[in-house]
């Protein structure tokens, strides 16, 4: 059955119940005539057929609709997108409303999910990523003709926040471009991924477009994002549909690709990072010999768009993946040659003043 939130009101002008429901973006509004409690149910029922129109299979459980969409997302998504959802649902969506019929779920029985993660302790954005995931379930829902239940009102609570970034210092940023070594076994060697470290920090790379990068996504001073490679090795083309991207260099991007190219390593990998976890260690293993405070490899995307604040709004969103997407060098030379040249020096400003200070 389609949840109505609301119930027929007596309109003492007219001398008549009226309701308005909506249904996929369509409005309606039913109305009686009839006196007393019999008009305002026979109001309701009306908006109820409607409602219902075209609804089958309302009375499975929240649980066994689950199970269909979560193969339907397996079938359709990469494994970085489903599993973080799967993980959710079973923390935080299935102990509330797994048990629950179709027919009886309303949109304050979604609130309640919400309110009761951020109970736990869970920062906004990992509420917002809930309130994404029963959107999309409910989505699907109508699609499935299981459901009309559209959750328009569904909200973070107010005194949810964001968690905290940890970042890259500016000292911690002159250690990583002035040191090129870390400790293995007790020697000190230079670091196989150090030029991946710094290309990431002045780029904002995910580390799964650094792993994915190859010599002929490099052309002079232009680079295009084309692939990124996930925990599971799997290639794909990134996060989102704006991760495909290009951009122009910093010239102190460029130099890091330099140094990266003499070393004339096999193959067509940039940096010939093996896997993410690999990454991830060596790099854990950098920050502790050169005492470094140790922030994720992802963080020093993060350190980048703290750098990039400096800049006008919106000049760094195509660079790091935030903007509308880029599929070739041939779409972006335009671009390349104007704005985007421009933000490239500007940031070279920013990363000069950064590793340049105390020096």
């Amino acid at each position: 059955m389609g949840r109505r939130t609301n119930t027929a009101v007596w309109l003492e002008k007219q001398q008549r119940w009226q309701i308005k429901v909506q249904k996929n973006g369509e409005r309606k509004t039913f109305t009686s005539a009839k006196p007393g409690r019999t008009g305002q149910r026979e109001a309701n029922r009306k908006a109820d057929a409607w409602l219902d129109e075209g609804v089958v299979n309302t009375r499975v459980l929240v649980d066994t609709a689950y199970v269909q969409w979560m193969e339907n997302l397996k079938l359709t998504t990469d494994q970085s997108n489903w599993g973080p959802v799967e993980s959710r649902w079973r923390n935080h969506v299935q102990p509330v409303i797994g048990r629950k019929r179709i027919e009886d779920l309303s949109e304050q029985h979604l609130q309640t999910v919400v309110n009761k993660a951020y109970a736990t302790g869970l920062s906004k954005k990992s509420l917002m990523n809930i309130c994404a995931d029963l959107r999309a379930f409910c989505k699907w829902m109508r699609l499935s003709k299981m459901s009309t239940l559209r959750p328009e009102a569904l909200h973070v609570p107010k005194g949810a926040r964001s968690k905290e970034k940890e970042i890259l210092q500016p000292d911690a940023m002159r250690v990583l471009f002035s040191v090129s070594t870390t400790l293995y076994k007790g020697v000190w060697v230079t670091d196989p991924y150090i030029n991946a470290y710094r290309f990431s920090a002045v780029t904002g790379l995910r580390p799964g477009e650094l792993i994915g990068l190859r010599w002929q996504d490099v052309r002079g001073s232009t680079i295009c994002i084309r692939r990124a490679i996930n925990v599971h090795g799997k290639t794909t083309q990134g996060k989102n549909q704006n991760a495909v991207r290009a951009f122009a260099l910093t010239q102190i991007a460029a130099d890091v690709l330099a140094a990266q190219r003499e070393l004339q390593l096999p193959g067509e990998s940039v940096f010939g990072i093996n896997s993410e976890s690999t990454y991830r260690h060596c790099w854990e293993r950098y920050c502790k010999a050169n005492e470094i405070k140790y922030v994720p490899p992802y963080n020093l995307r993060h350190t980048f768009v703290s750098l990039a604040k400096t800049l006008p709004e919106g000049a760094v969103k195509s660079l790091v993946g935030h903007s509308k997407q880029m599929d070739t060098f041939g779409v972006y030379a335009h671009l390349i040659q104007g704005e985007d040249v421009q933000t490239a020096a500007m940031l070279d400003g920013v990363l000069d003043k950064v590793l340049g200070e105390g020096q």
